[in-house]
Protein backbone atom coordinates (compact mmCIF):
# COMPACT_ATOMS: atom_id res chain seq x y z
CA UNK A 1 0.00 0.00 0.00
CA UNK A 2 0.98 3.65 -0.31
CA UNK A 3 1.93 5.50 2.88
CA UNK A 4 3.68 8.62 4.10
CA UNK A 5 6.83 7.79 6.02
CA UNK A 6 8.94 10.06 8.19
CA UNK A 7 12.22 8.34 7.39
CA UNK A 8 14.61 10.46 9.42
CA UNK A 9 14.76 13.84 11.12
CA UNK A 10 13.59 16.44 8.62
CA UNK A 11 12.73 13.94 5.86
CA UNK A 12 9.24 12.74 4.91
CA UNK A 13 8.44 10.72 1.79
CA UNK A 14 5.52 8.83 0.26
CA UNK A 15 6.36 5.26 -0.60
CA UNK A 16 5.11 1.68 -0.73
CA UNK A 17 4.94 -0.29 2.53
CA UNK A 18 3.48 -3.74 3.31
CA UNK A 19 -0.28 -4.00 3.71
CA UNK A 20 -1.30 -4.35 7.39
CA UNK A 21 -3.06 -7.39 8.83
CA UNK A 22 -5.23 -7.34 11.96
CA UNK A 23 -4.40 -9.15 15.18
CA UNK A 24 -7.16 -11.06 17.01
CA UNK A 25 -8.66 -7.90 18.59
CA UNK A 26 -7.73 -5.46 15.85
CA UNK A 27 -9.29 -4.12 12.67
CA UNK A 28 -7.88 -2.75 9.44
CA UNK A 29 -9.32 0.62 8.45
CA UNK A 30 -9.29 1.95 4.90
CA UNK A 31 -8.44 5.57 5.63
CA UNK A 32 -10.80 8.23 4.26
CA UNK A 33 -8.85 11.20 5.61
CA UNK A 34 -5.98 11.87 7.98
CA UNK A 35 -5.35 15.20 9.66
CA UNK A 36 -1.98 16.86 10.21
CA UNK A 37 -1.09 18.12 13.67
CA UNK A 38 1.72 19.87 15.50
CA UNK A 39 2.72 16.49 16.87
CA UNK A 40 3.61 15.43 13.32
CA UNK A 41 6.02 18.36 13.10
CA UNK A 42 7.58 17.34 16.40
CA UNK A 43 8.07 13.82 15.05
CA UNK A 44 9.67 15.30 11.93
CA UNK A 45 12.02 17.22 14.26
CA UNK A 46 13.02 14.02 16.03
CA UNK A 47 10.80 14.41 19.10
CA UNK A 48 8.06 12.13 20.49
CA UNK A 49 8.53 9.07 18.27
CA UNK A 50 10.98 6.67 19.95
CA UNK A 51 12.48 5.64 16.67
CA UNK A 52 12.22 6.38 12.98
CA UNK A 53 11.04 5.55 10.37
CA UNK A 54 7.36 5.84 11.25
CA UNK A 55 4.11 6.14 9.32
CA UNK A 56 2.57 9.23 10.98
CA UNK A 57 -1.07 10.18 11.33
CA UNK A 58 -3.01 9.99 14.59
CA UNK A 59 -6.12 11.87 13.41
CA UNK A 60 -8.01 9.61 11.04
CA UNK A 61 -11.27 7.93 10.14
CA UNK A 62 -12.30 5.40 7.54
CA UNK A 63 -14.07 2.16 6.75
CA UNK A 64 -13.37 -1.21 8.34
CA UNK A 65 -12.15 -3.61 5.65
CA UNK A 66 -10.82 -6.50 7.77
CA UNK A 67 -11.37 -7.74 11.32
CA UNK A 68 -9.42 -10.00 13.66
CA UNK A 69 -10.66 -13.42 14.70
CA UNK A 70 -12.00 -12.20 18.06
CA UNK A 71 -13.66 -8.97 16.89
CA UNK A 72 -17.44 -8.85 17.27
CA UNK A 73 -18.08 -5.15 17.97
CA UNK A 74 -17.70 -3.92 14.38
CA UNK A 75 -17.99 -5.46 10.95
CA UNK A 76 -16.45 -4.85 7.56
CA UNK A 77 -18.15 -1.89 5.96
CA UNK A 78 -18.62 -0.01 9.23
CA UNK A 79 -17.39 3.59 9.18
CA UNK A 80 -15.32 4.50 12.22
CA UNK A 81 -13.19 7.20 13.77
CA UNK A 82 -10.13 5.94 15.63
CA UNK A 83 -8.80 7.01 19.02
CA UNK A 84 -5.02 6.69 18.59
CA UNK A 85 -4.27 6.24 22.31
CA UNK A 86 -2.47 3.03 23.30
CA UNK A 87 -2.15 2.42 27.04
CA UNK A 88 -0.58 -0.39 29.03
CA UNK A 89 -3.39 -0.46 31.66
CA UNK A 90 -0.84 -1.83 34.15
CA UNK A 91 1.28 1.09 35.38
CA UNK A 92 0.53 3.32 38.34
CA UNK A 93 -0.98 6.07 36.19
CA UNK A 94 -3.25 3.76 34.22
CA UNK A 95 -4.43 2.10 37.42
CA UNK A 96 -5.23 5.50 38.94
CA UNK A 97 -7.23 6.64 35.90
CA UNK A 98 -4.55 8.87 34.37
CA UNK A 99 -4.05 6.72 31.28
CA UNK A 100 -2.83 9.64 29.19
CA UNK A 101 0.21 9.76 31.51
CA UNK A 102 0.90 6.04 31.03
CA UNK A 103 4.51 5.09 31.78
CA UNK A 104 4.49 3.09 28.52
CA UNK A 105 2.48 5.68 26.62
CA UNK A 106 2.11 4.95 22.91
CA UNK A 107 -0.14 6.08 20.09
CA UNK A 108 -1.08 5.09 16.59
CA UNK A 109 0.81 7.40 14.25
CA UNK A 110 3.37 8.34 16.90
CA UNK A 111 4.92 5.10 18.12
CA UNK A 112 3.20 2.66 15.74
CA UNK A 113 2.16 2.99 12.09
CA UNK A 114 -0.61 5.54 11.66
CA UNK A 115 -3.29 6.81 9.33
CA UNK A 116 -1.26 8.73 6.76
CA UNK A 117 -1.65 5.68 4.55
CA UNK A 118 -4.21 3.81 2.52
CA UNK A 119 -4.81 1.39 5.41
CA UNK A 120 -4.16 1.44 9.16
CA UNK A 121 -4.48 -1.08 11.99
CA UNK A 122 -6.27 -0.20 15.23
CA UNK A 123 -7.57 -2.02 18.31
CA UNK A 124 -11.30 -2.53 18.00
CA UNK A 125 -11.70 -0.87 21.41
CA UNK A 126 -10.37 2.36 19.88
CA UNK A 127 -12.98 2.50 17.11
CA UNK A 128 -16.10 4.63 17.36
CA UNK A 129 -18.85 4.04 14.80
CA UNK A 130 -19.98 7.09 12.87
CA UNK A 131 -23.68 7.93 12.47
CA UNK A 132 -25.06 8.11 8.96
CA UNK A 133 -25.12 11.91 8.73
CA UNK A 134 -21.40 12.31 9.59
CA UNK A 135 -19.12 12.24 6.56
CA UNK A 136 -16.20 9.89 7.04
CA UNK A 137 -13.73 12.33 5.49
CA UNK A 138 -14.73 14.97 8.07
CA UNK A 139 -14.41 12.68 11.09
CA UNK A 140 -10.63 13.11 11.29
CA UNK A 141 -11.58 16.21 13.32
CA UNK A 142 -12.84 14.07 16.19
CA UNK A 143 -9.37 13.32 17.57
CA UNK A 144 -8.25 16.95 17.95
CA UNK A 145 -11.70 17.76 19.33
CA UNK A 146 -11.21 15.04 21.95
CA UNK A 147 -8.00 16.79 23.04
CA UNK A 148 -9.93 20.05 23.41
CA UNK A 149 -12.60 18.26 25.45
CA UNK A 150 -9.84 16.98 27.73
CA UNK A 151 -8.58 20.54 28.07
CA UNK A 152 -11.95 21.68 29.37
CA UNK A 153 -12.08 18.71 31.72
CA UNK A 154 -8.86 20.03 33.26
CA UNK A 155 -10.11 23.62 33.36
CA UNK A 156 -13.44 22.89 35.03
CA UNK A 157 -14.39 26.34 33.80
CA UNK A 158 -17.09 28.15 35.72
CA UNK A 159 -20.09 29.78 34.07
CA UNK A 160 -19.48 33.41 33.27
CA UNK A 161 -15.70 33.16 32.92
CA UNK A 162 -13.76 35.54 30.69
CA UNK A 163 -11.47 33.48 28.45
CA UNK A 164 -8.38 34.45 26.46
CA UNK A 165 -6.97 32.03 23.88
CA UNK A 166 -3.55 32.38 22.28
CA UNK A 167 -3.62 30.94 18.77
CA UNK A 168 -6.49 30.66 16.30
CA UNK A 169 -5.31 27.58 14.45
CA UNK A 170 -7.42 24.44 14.60
CA UNK A 171 -6.91 23.81 18.30
CA UNK A 172 -7.40 27.41 19.38
CA UNK A 173 -10.61 27.59 17.37
CA UNK A 174 -11.84 24.35 18.90
CA UNK A 175 -11.15 25.75 22.36
CA UNK A 176 -13.10 28.84 21.28
CA UNK A 177 -16.11 26.77 20.23
CA UNK A 178 -16.08 24.79 23.47
CA UNK A 179 -15.64 27.93 25.59
CA UNK A 180 -18.79 29.37 24.04
CA UNK A 181 -20.66 26.17 24.91
CA UNK A 182 -19.38 25.95 28.49
CA UNK A 183 -20.90 29.27 29.43
CA UNK A 184 -18.05 31.74 28.96
CA UNK A 185 -19.07 35.37 29.42
CA UNK A 186 -16.54 36.38 26.74
CA UNK A 187 -13.90 34.69 24.60
CA UNK A 188 -11.01 36.67 23.15
CA UNK A 189 -8.38 35.34 20.76
CA UNK A 190 -4.83 36.54 20.06
CA UNK A 191 -2.92 35.54 16.93
CA UNK A 192 -0.32 37.13 14.68
CA UNK A 193 -1.91 35.59 11.58
CA UNK A 194 -4.64 37.94 10.24
CA UNK A 195 -6.31 35.20 8.18
CA UNK A 196 -6.73 33.01 11.24
CA UNK A 197 -8.14 35.89 13.24
CA UNK A 198 -10.76 36.33 10.52
CA UNK A 199 -11.86 32.74 11.09
CA UNK A 200 -12.14 33.43 14.82
CA UNK A 201 -14.35 36.42 14.02
CA UNK A 202 -16.44 34.24 11.71
CA UNK A 203 -17.03 31.85 14.62
CA UNK A 204 -18.25 34.63 16.88
CA UNK A 205 -15.29 35.56 19.07
CA UNK A 206 -15.76 38.47 21.49
CA UNK A 207 -12.47 40.09 20.49
CA UNK A 208 -9.66 39.21 18.09
CA UNK A 209 -6.30 40.95 18.00
CA UNK A 210 -2.61 40.55 17.28
CA UNK A 211 -1.81 41.20 20.94
CA UNK A 212 -3.61 41.16 24.27
CA UNK A 213 -2.84 44.86 24.81
CA UNK A 214 -5.34 45.60 22.05
CA UNK A 215 -8.13 43.97 24.07
CA UNK A 216 -9.99 45.77 26.83
CA UNK A 217 -9.56 43.72 30.00
CA UNK A 218 -7.08 45.46 32.27
CA UNK A 219 -7.82 43.12 35.19
CA UNK A 220 -6.90 40.07 33.14
CA UNK A 221 -8.85 36.97 32.18
CA UNK A 222 -10.25 34.22 34.43
CA UNK A 223 -8.98 31.57 32.01
CA UNK A 224 -5.98 31.93 29.71
CA UNK A 225 -5.28 29.11 27.23
CA UNK A 226 -2.11 28.77 25.20
CA UNK A 227 -2.85 26.83 22.01
CA UNK A 228 0.44 27.73 20.31
CA UNK A 229 3.33 26.15 22.21
CA UNK A 230 5.23 29.36 21.42
CA UNK A 231 7.44 30.71 24.22
CA UNK A 232 6.54 34.37 23.61
CA UNK A 233 2.82 33.62 23.65
CA UNK A 234 3.12 31.50 26.79
CA UNK A 235 5.17 34.16 28.58
CA UNK A 236 2.68 36.87 27.69
CA UNK A 237 -0.30 34.70 28.61
CA UNK A 238 1.04 33.95 32.08
CA UNK A 239 0.94 37.67 32.80
CA UNK A 240 -2.67 38.02 31.63
CA UNK A 241 -4.28 35.72 34.20
CA UNK A 242 -6.66 37.51 36.57
CA UNK A 243 -6.58 36.95 40.33
CA UNK A 244 -7.79 33.44 41.20
CA UNK A 245 -7.57 32.62 37.49
CA UNK A 246 -6.14 29.65 35.59
CA UNK A 247 -3.52 29.32 32.88
CA UNK A 248 -3.80 26.19 30.74
CA UNK A 249 -0.81 24.98 28.73
CA UNK A 250 -2.66 23.30 25.89
CA UNK A 251 -0.32 23.88 22.92
CA UNK A 252 2.59 21.49 22.43
CA UNK A 253 5.88 23.29 23.01
CA UNK A 254 9.32 22.13 21.91
CA UNK A 255 11.28 20.26 24.57
CA UNK A 256 13.68 23.17 24.91
CA UNK A 257 11.04 25.88 25.40
CA UNK A 258 11.46 27.83 28.65
CA UNK A 259 9.50 30.70 30.24
CA UNK A 260 9.67 32.53 33.55
CA UNK A 261 7.03 32.60 36.27
CA UNK A 262 6.53 34.99 39.17
CA UNK A 263 6.16 32.68 42.19
CA UNK A 264 5.04 35.46 44.53
CA UNK A 265 2.24 36.47 42.15
CA UNK A 266 1.15 32.83 41.78
CA UNK A 267 0.98 32.61 45.58
CA UNK A 268 -0.46 36.04 46.32
CA UNK A 269 -3.13 35.97 43.62
CA UNK A 270 -3.92 32.26 43.89
CA UNK A 271 -3.19 31.60 40.22
CA UNK A 272 -3.41 28.06 38.90
CA UNK A 273 -1.01 26.89 36.19
CA UNK A 274 -1.93 23.55 34.68
CA UNK A 275 -1.59 21.44 31.55
CA UNK A 276 -3.66 19.15 29.37
CA UNK A 277 -2.05 16.19 27.62
CA UNK A 278 -3.75 14.50 24.66
CA UNK A 279 -6.88 12.40 25.19
CA UNK A 280 -8.38 11.02 28.40
CA UNK A 281 -11.91 9.57 28.57
CA UNK A 282 -12.88 12.21 26.01
CA UNK A 283 -12.88 10.57 22.58
CA UNK A 284 -16.41 9.18 22.68
CA UNK A 285 -17.77 12.46 24.04
CA UNK A 286 -15.99 14.34 21.27
CA UNK A 287 -17.55 11.99 18.71
CA UNK A 288 -21.00 12.74 20.11
CA UNK A 289 -20.36 16.48 20.16
CA UNK A 290 -19.10 16.30 16.58
CA UNK A 291 -22.17 14.34 15.48
CA UNK A 292 -24.33 16.99 17.14
CA UNK A 293 -22.70 19.79 15.15
CA UNK A 294 -20.37 21.43 17.66
CA UNK A 295 -17.96 22.15 14.77
CA UNK A 296 -18.52 23.06 11.15
CA UNK A 297 -16.07 20.92 9.12
CA UNK A 298 -16.39 23.36 6.23
CA UNK A 299 -14.83 26.05 8.42
CA UNK A 300 -12.25 23.91 10.21
CA UNK A 301 -10.87 21.92 7.27
CA UNK A 302 -9.24 24.40 4.92
CA UNK A 303 -7.17 22.03 2.75
CA UNK A 304 -7.72 18.49 1.49
CA UNK A 305 -4.61 17.21 -0.28
CA UNK A 306 -3.84 13.83 -1.85
CA UNK A 307 -1.61 11.54 0.19
CA UNK A 308 1.08 11.90 -2.46
CA UNK A 309 1.54 15.50 -1.30
CA UNK A 310 2.11 14.68 2.36
CA UNK A 311 5.60 16.27 2.49
CA UNK A 312 4.20 19.46 0.95
CA UNK A 313 1.26 19.34 3.37
CA UNK A 314 3.72 19.28 6.26
CA UNK A 315 5.55 22.29 4.86
CA UNK A 316 2.29 24.18 4.39
CA UNK A 317 1.17 23.35 7.92
CA UNK A 318 4.53 24.40 9.39
CA UNK A 319 4.23 27.73 7.57
CA UNK A 320 0.88 28.43 9.23
CA UNK A 321 -1.11 28.29 6.00
CA UNK A 322 -4.79 27.51 6.39
CA UNK A 323 -6.45 25.79 9.33
CA UNK A 324 -6.77 22.01 9.47
CA UNK A 325 -5.06 20.24 6.58
CA UNK A 326 -6.06 16.65 5.86
CA UNK A 327 -4.56 14.20 3.40
CA UNK A 328 -6.78 11.87 1.43
CA UNK A 329 -5.29 8.49 0.44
Amino acid sequence: MKAAVIESVGRAVVTEVPDPAPGPRQVVVEVAACGLCGTDLHILQGEFAPELPIVPGHEFAGTVVATGARVTEVSTGDRVAVDPSLYCYECRYCRSGHNNLCERWAAIGVTTAGGAAQYAVAPVANCVRLPEHVRTEDAALIEPLSCAVRGYDVLRSRLGSHVLIYGSGTMGLMMLELAKRTGAASVDVVDLNPARLETARLLGVSGAAAGADELDRPGGWDVVVDATGNAAAIQDGLGRVAKAGTFLQFGVADYATRVEIDPYRVYNQEITITGSMAVLHSYERAAELFANGVLDPGVFISDRLPLERYPQALEQFAAGVGRKTVVVP
